[in-house]
């Protein structure tokens, strides 16, 4: 008889190594105690620390106020609301998505998880890259599925097409991508885009089944500089494109996203068909009716990048003349940035003791750096800089 009340499944969830470190410091750590205390520089998760737009708030207060004694009845994809989100992909993209192509769902993290679910089998291969978001191992496990990790340039912080192609093998079922990318803020450039595409096209016809690309996109429309966002959509027709509005709006708490096949896939309407059906099996995965509603306003603008940016360049300045090595990210919200001692984890806890709170490259399985959050105001970061001097310096002594 076993000895334990959960399932096999549950306890290889609950005993990854990256999601306990993650447990960890959100629930037992000097941050997990000191997180509300007033006047902390709080970088650690794309969190919001002011208030949402006043258009943010409209849209819901507006999508709140029933108009029929339906309006609180189930929903599944709204009709209005996929069409919205569609017309924004087509601006964003240039590819011609109809409505019937997007998925809503309770954003961007469960739209990876129907993607994983809709193509691949239990025993299936995911192969993605490291430093990842953090969750993709969870996700891959609680499906069935087997996680291959390969490194990124740790240069360029760019894709290493050559790991990926060595990591494919006849059970491969999955490539999960991101870009613009978290942590790093890398927006993987066309030409490296549509050699990936070559490669996952070459490979499908070499072990006899077609490999699925998911691309994860929660930050397609936080870029900087000018730069232009392309898809891996754009380049390889069996791309899932996962998406969520809670970054374009710094509103994670409020969940919903969507789930992409663009109609340059080969029987994407049979995919469809199933992609449909786990909305229901998933557990009504859909978003909500009010934020469905409040979608077609949600299209229409996002939060200001341009003051991220302002953040970025004050970040990236100041700390490179500290004598902090970090690349300028091309996008998303996040700075990651080498650790100036071997131990990320002894340097983010010395932080910790001055108030100021990073993310450590551990929990991203990237030992040696450590990860900044901009969405921090504009005072925390002006408070935070004598700590960062300060802990730098300590480190040359």
């Amino acid at each position: 008889m076993s000895a334990s009340p959960a399932s096999r499944r549950a306890q290889e969830v609950a005993s990854i190594p990256s999601l306990r470190r993650i447990n960890e410091f959100l629930g037992n750590s000097t941050y997990s105690r000191r997180q509300h205390v007033p006047g902390i520089c709080d970088f650690t998760l794309g969190n919001p620390h002011q208030m949402p737009q006043d258009a943010y708030v409209d849209a819901l207060r507006e999508a709140l106020a029933p108009q029929n004694d339906q309006w609180f009845a189930y929903k599944t994809n709204v009709a209005e609301a996929r069409a919205a989100a569609a017309n924004g992909l087509r601006r964003l993209l240039g590819v011609p998505f109809e409505p019937e192509d997007l998925y809503l769902t309770t954003g961007g993290f469960t739209a990876i998880a129907l993607a994983l679910k809709a193509v691949a089998d239990p025993g299936d291969e995911v192969v993605y890259s490291l430093p990842p978001w953090f969750l993709y191992e969870p996700l891959a496990v609680e499906a069935g599925l087997v996680p291959v990790k390969v490194r990124i340039n740790p240069e360029t912080f760019d894709l290493d097409l050559a790991a990926i192609e060595a990591a494919i093998t006849p059970r491969t079922r999955v490539v999960i991508i991101n870009s613009p990318n978290n942590p790093t803020g890398r927006i993987y450039p066309p030409e490296l885009l549509q050699r990936l595409a070559t490669l996952l096209d070459e490979a499908s016809g070499r072990i006899g089944r077609r490999i699925y690309l998911v691309s994860d996109e929660p930050y397609n429309r936080i870029v900087f500089d000018g730069a232009r966002f392309h898809s891996p959509v754009e380049f390889y027709p069996y791309t899932l494109l996962a998406y969520s509005y809670g970054k374009t709006h710094l509103a994670p708490g409020e969940r919903i996203g969507y789930l992409a096949l663009p109609p340059t896939m080969p029987d994407r309407k049979e995919l469809g068909t199933a992609v449909g059906a786990m909305q229901l099996a998933m557990g009504w995965i859909f978003p909500n009716a009010v934020l469905q509603y409040a979608l077609p306003r949600l299209e229409e603008f996002s939060i200001d990048v341009g003051q991220l940016q302002r953040k970025r360049d004050r970040l990236v300045e100041e700390l490179g003349r500290m004598g902090y090595r970090l690349r300028p990210p091309e996008g998303t919200f996040y700075l990651f940035i080498h650790s100036p001692i071997a131990d990320d984890e002894a340097f983010t806890e010395a932080l910790s003791r001055e108030d100021v709170f990073v993310l450590p490259g551990v929990l991203f399985e990237t030992p040696g750096f450590f990860r900044m959050s901009l969405t921090a105001s504009e005072d925390m970061v002006e408070r935070s800089l004598p700590a960062f001097a300060a802990a730098i310096e300590r480190t040359a002594n």
